[in-house]
């Protein structure tokens, strides 16, 4: 589209208080239908005649700003008036906010400073087939908006008795066009509502609403007051084990609202920035506080629900229930690593290792698609994949298994949904990343030098470190490799010339059984398998299995080794272990966050340690889907739906469930391109039986027996 608008900001600078921006006019001649296409330099919200113009929240999303800028188009029909007023308001958002809240740097300091502006037209088509085009310049006004104060880490300050009288001229301002792109993402929305469940006194004497569930997005007040009342709130995921609200982990982000109140009657809640929380603390309110007063309004991408995961133990379901939380409170148009502290990031590392359930769980194909677009925008000219998308860490240097993202999202995308357009998308960006490895490394065939998070949190760190233990060279070496074998596939899918990938492969392969022959840590022993490096997979499984067993029965992997730890376990003999780690209750495991109350998936398996006490403040969110990824073993190797390779999309699949009578039944299911696939087992009397549905064609695998049928469903 060529947008006939120009970009209009406010004339002088308003400092932390937003611009809102107005357009006045009539209406004479039969309108048949009315749109308005709009973007924005932060985020904003646009009202026409008193009414919001869409659903959306948060836009235009959060791109690459320099490089790809979504715009919105609203079918504003219904809202038109014979006198109309559009306003829109806008806030910082990730445009222009002091991200990341820890680091002081130019570019940090350049963003800040960047203009707050919009761009829009409003098409009016007529009857008699005429178009009339209202485009943003200066004859458009400008005053400032009863939203004092609004950024995506300290948070919002609204006076809810400000009304604007003072307006003044446009200002024209020279900001790109070529950027310009059609929302390519999931719209931001407010998704759910969920009503407060209590308010407690802390024995500190605070007063505080629980609302039961840790949610991205903001609270709705609504109270009776006087002008000029001051409503205050503070955000918090947990309380200390004293039973006090508890924030000191959000770091520098302040996380408050603040709401000055008008008289009478009245409902608010902030427009323009979002928090991750559970707990609020009332800092201030004008009279004794009912839960009935307050609503957790749930915000994050426009993601439809697809895998379902359910089975007899109560506390594994709550663990099902969150991971779903810990996908919807951090996919809000980018995959977040966290949604409370000054932070809130599009980690590569974390996306990598989440992608598979995330894909199972919603349907994220959109989300993602837009996501990679922005990785292959922001990839370095080398060929370098930030730590974050958008690269908001541009000094940060390239790390194995982050900017692997840039391979492994996008196959795992191609591989759920079948959509070759991905691929031939990212293609290039995935060559890229091998290429740049290939380029840059110290020994050949191996990726040795550089910096690297290796296995980023493992419990086998030394003291002091965020590491585990083990070689980081070693784990960039083996997703060197994997990374290499992911583009010779996506390329003979796409009919692409991979022969010299297909080389680099075979000859890592070689360097990489010669460089390591013997594997010191479980996570090293769980790359080696689950990427095919061993050369007996087997018996490095065995050992595998006998290093867990030596450890207490218990996981000692991080971020690198534990999406894969349950699955090279239960497909090499070895099922009842996997089921022993996925259902233990005492520290380190997956249990015992939910033990402690969690409702979300945590960053540190003891972010609450077992004496109440907090791991850290420096780095401990409650709210982190990474470990999360423990869901795609439970689709996959519990219940059995195996996504085939050779049959992306599920247009066929493999059901091979691998039962424990540790639970007496599970069940889980995909809604697929295809159709929904569903797989169930539970034991009666001592027998397992079997209940499989598929759209497709299917091969099912129970013990010994194989079957291939045919759409429909089966009792086995």
């Amino acid at each position: 589209m060529v947008f006939e608008g120009k970009w209009i900001q406010a004339s002088t600078s308003t400092g932390d208080v937003c611009p809102v921006f107005r357009k006045d006019w009539f209406v004479t001649d039969s309108v048949r239908k009315a749109e308005l296409i709009i973007t924005a330099l932060g985020v904003y919200e646009a009202v026409l005649n008193g009414s919001r113009v869409s659903e959306d929240v948060l836009m235009p999303g959060w791109t690459v700003y320099e490089k790809r800028l979504q715009y919105q188009t609203y079918d504003i029909t219904e809202l038109l008036e014979t006198e109309n007023s559009l306003t829109v308001t806008v806030g910082k958002g990730w445009f222009s906010s002091p991200m990341p809240g820890w680091l002081e740097s130019e570019d940090k300091e350049r963003r800040k400073n960047r203009p707050r502006g919009i761009l829009a037209e409003i098409h009016l088509y007529m009857e008699d087939g005429s178009e009339e085009i209202i485009s943003t310049d200066s004859s458009w006004k400008w005053g400032e908006s009863g939203v004092r104060f609004s950024e995506i880490y300290d948070g919002e300050h609204c006076d809810g008795s400000f009304v604007t009288e003072q307006w003044e001229q446009a200002e024209e301002f020279d900001w790109a066009y070529d950027i310009l792109i059609p929302q390519e993402g999931e719209p931001i929305r407010e998704m759910e509502r969920i009503a407060a469940k209590e308010i407690f006194y802390t024995p500190s004497g605070e007063t505080v609403v629980d609302f039961g569930q840790e949610v991205t997005g903001y609270v709705e007040i609504s109270l009776e007051a006087k002008e000029g009342d001051q409503v205050r709130i503070l955000h918090g995921e947990v309380l200390d084990k004293n039973g006090n609200f508890y924030n000191e982990n959000y770091r520098s982000a302040k996380a408050e609202l603040l709401y000055i109140c008008k008289n009478g009657e009245q409902t608010w809640h902030p427009s323009l920035t979002f928090f991750g929380f559970r707990y609020i603390k009332l800092a201030e309110f004008p009279a004794e506080p009912e839960p009935g007063q307050f609503t957790a309004i749930v915000v994050h991408s426009d993601i439809r629900k697809t895998g379902s995961l359910k089975c007899s133990n109560p506390k594994i379901n709550q663990l099902f229930s969150n991971i779903f939380w810990g996908q919807k409170g951090n996919f809000l148009d980018v995959p977040t690593d966290c949604p409370q502290r000054d932070e809130r990031l599009g980690w590569t590392g974390d996306a990598q290792v989440f992608v598979k359930a995330a894909s199972y769980n919603y349907d994220v194909e959109r989300f993602f698609r837009k996501w990679l677009h922005d990785v292959a925008a922001d990839q370095r000219l080398d060929g370098a994949v930030g730590q974050v998308i958008p690269d908001y860490l541009p000094a940060g240097l390239p790390s194995a298994a982050w900017g692997d993202a840039a391979v492994i999202c996008p196959w795992q995308i191609y591989l759920t949904y079948g959509n070759k357009e991905v691929l031939a998308d990212q293609f290039d960006s995935m060559k890229k990343w091998v290429d740049y490895i290939t380029a840059s490394t110290k020994t050949p065939y191996l990726w040795t030098g550089g910096m690297h998070f290796g296995d980023w949190l493992g419990l086998d760190a030394p003291s002091g470190s965020y590491k585990g233990s083990s070689d980081e060279d070693f784990i960039a070496t083996a997703f060197y490799a994997y990374s290499t074998s992911i583009v010779v596939k996506a390329g003979k899918v796409l009919d692409e010339d991979v022969v010299e990938y297909e080389e680099l492969y075979e000859n890592i392969v070689k360097a990489f059984r010669l460089a390591y022959p013997e594997y010191r840590t479980q996570t090293e022993h769980i790359l080696a398998i689950q990427f095919r490096l061993a050369e007996d997979l087997r018996k490095t499984a065995d050992e595998l299995a006998e290093m867990i067993q030596e450890d207490g029965c218990q996981i000692r992997t991080g971020f690198v080794g534990t999406p894969y730890i349950l699955h090279v376990l239960s497909e090499y003999g070895h099922n009842d272990l996997a089921y022993s780690l996925f259902l233990r209750e005492e520290y380190p495991s997956w249990l015992f966050s939910v033990n402690q109350g969690a409702t979300t998936i945590w960053e540190h398996w003891d972010g609450i340690m077992e004496n109440g006490d907090f791991w850290s403040t420096d780095m401990n969110s409650f709210n982190h889907y990474a470990y999360g990824s423990v869901a795609d073993w439970v689709y996959e190797k519990a219940t059995g739906i195996r996504l085939l390779e050779e049959n992306a999309g599920f247009s066929k699949v493999k059901i091979q469930p691998m039962p424990d009578e540790r639970l007496e039944w599970m069940e889980a299911s995909i809604e697929t391109r295809h159709g929904k696939i569903s797989s169930k087992w539970k034991y009666i009397d001592g027998k397992v039986c079997y209940e499989i549905a598929v759209p497709v064609e299917a091969e099912i695998v129970i013990g010994d027996k194989k079957m291939i049928v045919q759409p429909g469903e089966y009792l086995l």
